[in-house]
């Protein structure tokens, strides 16, 4: 998916076909119920080929791997080496492999808080705030296409900081008058939440793995930085949530009957 902004065009979704496995060597993994295998970072995983595919890509869920099957760069990866890097890989040019998993390190963060700040855009309720919104994606935009040399003194967590008080104001405008719910950082792990009315909840950082939410009502509900693994959301309307994610959606367990949210897709391993 490309989206727009005032200052220009970034692409927030991942296209694998035009990175070179970045987010497969980089990251450390642990082996854990999401990763079979620890993997120190910046070692390519062993099951990655020599043309940046996974060997075992059609089976990660049986093989012990659904941790790879959620992640998601929001198209850092291929900004990475098609811009910042002018096409080169870390195979034909090893030299820039540190460089690259740096620049990558950077850009994932900064493309994420780039989602979030243009779902906030295209809150009705928030237009008020389009100008300061604009303003902070123009910025975040402008330091997400610096040269790799530059990408190093990016403040990651001072952009968070400023950009979190926005976002923050426009979850308040969009959830003004539904119950006053706050469960920021709540324990929901495995709750039996079926049918239950969470609207306009503030769920920011909760904890909603294992929780079962078939037919809850989420309209406006803040779901950033929610964990939604294995939270089971089948027939779930999650059309009206706010600040819901690719790797949420990816994590979570849905079927046909769950609605999505314009611009996020239903993963291929929920079922018909």
């Amino acid at each position: 998916m490309t989206r727009s902004y005032a200052c220009g065009v970034l692409e927030l979704r991942a296209d694998c076909a035009r990175c070179a496995a970045l987010c497969c060597v980089g990251p450390a993994l642990t082996r854990s119920a999401d990763f079979a295998i620890d993997k120190p970072a910046g070692e390519p995983c062993p099951n990655l080929r020599d043309d940046f595919r996974c060997g075992i890509h059609a089976s990660l869920r049986t093989r012990g791997f659904p941790g790879c099957t959620v992640y998601d760069c929001f198209g850092a990866g291929q900004q990475v080496v098609q811009v910042t890097f002018g096409g080169a890989t870390w195979r034909s040019s090893p030299e820039l492999r540190e460089d690259m998993l740096a620049a990558f390190a950077v850009l994932r963060p900064l493309h994420e808080l780039l989602w979030h700040l243009d779902a906030a855009r295209r809150i009705a309720a928030a237009a008020s705030l389009r100008p300061a919104l604009d303003e902070q994606i123009a910025t975040v935009s402008q330091l997400a296409s610096s040269a790799a040399g530059e990408l190093s003194g990016v403040d990651v967590g001072a952009l968070r900081a400023d950009a979190d008080a926005l976002l923050r104001e426009a979850s308040r405008l969009a959830r003004a008058g539904t119950p006053a719910r706050d469960l920021r950082g709540a324990d929901l792990i495995g709750k039996k939440l079926r049918g239950a009315d969470l609207t306009g909840a503030d769920l920011r950082s909760a904890y909603l793995i294992g929780a079962d939410l078939r037919g809850a009502t989420l309209d406006r509900a803040d779901l950033i930085g929610a964990d939604l693994r294995a939270a089971d959301v089948r027939g779930t309307d999650l059309s009206a949530t706010l600040f819901l994610t690719q790797p949420q959606v990816n994590a979570a367990v849905g079927d046909a009957a769950t609605r999505l949210p314009d611009g996020l897709e239903r993963p291929p391993h929920w079922t018909n």
